[in-house]
C-alpha cells in the first residue's frame, strides 16, 4: 500500500539508508519506482528536489554509483545506488511498472 500511495502522489523514487523488508523494495519496483539506497545522511529539507541525470541509462547499464543532486537554494552532489537489481527488475523499472512488463 505504501508504494502505491507514493506513486499516486507523484513519486518516482524512494531514497533510504536500507530497506527493512524485501517486500517493500519489490513493491517499489513493481510500481516502477527507483529503490535508491544512500550511505550517508544527505541533509534533505522540506521543499528539496533530487535531480538524477541520465537515470534511464544508469538503470540499463547497471551503474553502481549514481550521481544525483539535491536542488534547493543551491546544488549539492550526492551518491546513490540501486542495490542488486536483477535484469527483470531493471526491465520492470524501464517499462514503467510490472503490468507493462507483463504485457510483452
Amino acid at each position: 500500500q505504501a508504494a502505491s500511495c507514493q506513486k499516486v502522489l507523484g513519486g518516482w523514487a524512494n531514497i533510504a539508508n536500507e530497506y527493512a523488508t524485501k517486500r517493500y523494495r519489490s513493491n517499489l519496483i513493481n510500481w516502477g519506482m527507483l529503490p535508491f539506497v544512500i550511505a550517508e545522511d544527505a541533509g534533505f529539507e522540506v521543499g528539496d528536489y533530487v535531480f538524477v541525470p541520465d537515470i534511464k541509462k544508469a538503470v540499463e547499464e547497471k551503474t553502481d554509483d549514481i550521481k544525483a543532486y539535491i536542488v534547493n537554494k543551491g546544488m549539492k552532489e550526492i551518491s546513490l545506488t540501486l542495490g542488486d537489481l536483477t535484469d527483470d527488475e531493471r526491465q520492470i523499472i524501464s517499462k514503467g511498472c510490472l503490468i507493462n512488463f507483463n504485457r510483452q
